[in-house]
């Protein structure tokens, strides 16, 4: 057969004349999955991996496709793989605590926040995500210390302030908790949750007055809750 009738036969019976290598499959698995194709983007690294079985950043980027559809345990054994081959990346632990935490398994995430920790102390979603997991532990104290420290390291940490303001509540600081909440609006002026949260507080203090402004503007922003709460108690 001659040379242009082959590659055109190729070209138009499959399309696949050319060598397909793992990067090929793990590019188009990257595009497939920022277009929200995580079934696609899977398909791909499955066969970028084939063609590359040590390949960790596909078994990364697949494990978060997975994750993205809640196959939390898939998730959690592709971030294992790939850190087995790549065990000092600190996104891999971090990946994983965030995959172990949806499957209740917080102490297992508090162990692989801590060694995101340990690889890169300036990670700031690290220290505020094993707070997290501490508080669902009831480890108030050790959750405020890990916010504190998010916040030390990002001041513009919306959700550091917002949940350290939480476990304040539970601590019965609700000053405290009244001083996250107000910096996590001026940081994030549309969040009705902060709102409604120092709005409770609020009136729990006898300042009834600022108390429903807060869950009046808490019930503006969309909250059904606060919505509620200020029918009960500021009308």
């Amino acid at each position: 057969m001659k040379p242009i009738l082959l590659i055109a036969v190729c070209f138009f019976s499959s399309g696949v004349c050319f060598s397909q290598t793992a990067e090929t499959f793990f590019d188009r698995g990257m595009e497939k999955g920022e277009r929200g194709d995580c079934h696609g983007a899977i398909a791909d690294y499955t066969k970028a991996i084939k063609l590359k079985p040590y390949y960790a950043m596909a078994y990364h980027r697949r494990g978060l496709e997975k994750y993205r559809l809640k196959d939390y345990s898939g998730a959690i054994a592709d971030y294992t793989k790939a850190i087995e081959l790549q065990p000092n990346v600190a996104n891999g632990y971090g990946a994983r605590g965030l995959a172990k935490a949806k499957v209740k398994d917080h102490r297992g995430a508090i162990v692989d926040f801590t060694r995101a920790i340990e690889l890169g102390p300036d990670d700031a979603d690290a220290y505020g995500n094993r707070g997290l997991a501490k508080e669902n532990l009831e480890d108030h104290r050790g959750a405020i210390a890990d916010y504190t420290k998010a916040i030390e390291l990002k001041p513009d940490y919306v959700g550091a302030y917002f949940l350290r303001g939480f476990v304040k509540v539970v601590l019965k600081d609700s000053s405290g908790a009244i001083a996250d909440y107000t910096k996590a609006i001026e940081l994030k002026p549309n969040g009705a949750d902060a709102y409604g949260a120092r709005g409770i507080l609020r009136l729990q203090a006898g300042d009834k007055v600022n108390g429903c402004a807060d869950l009046k503007k808490a019930s503006d922003l969309g909250s059904a809750m606060a919505l509620k709460a200020y029918r009960s108690f500021c009308k």
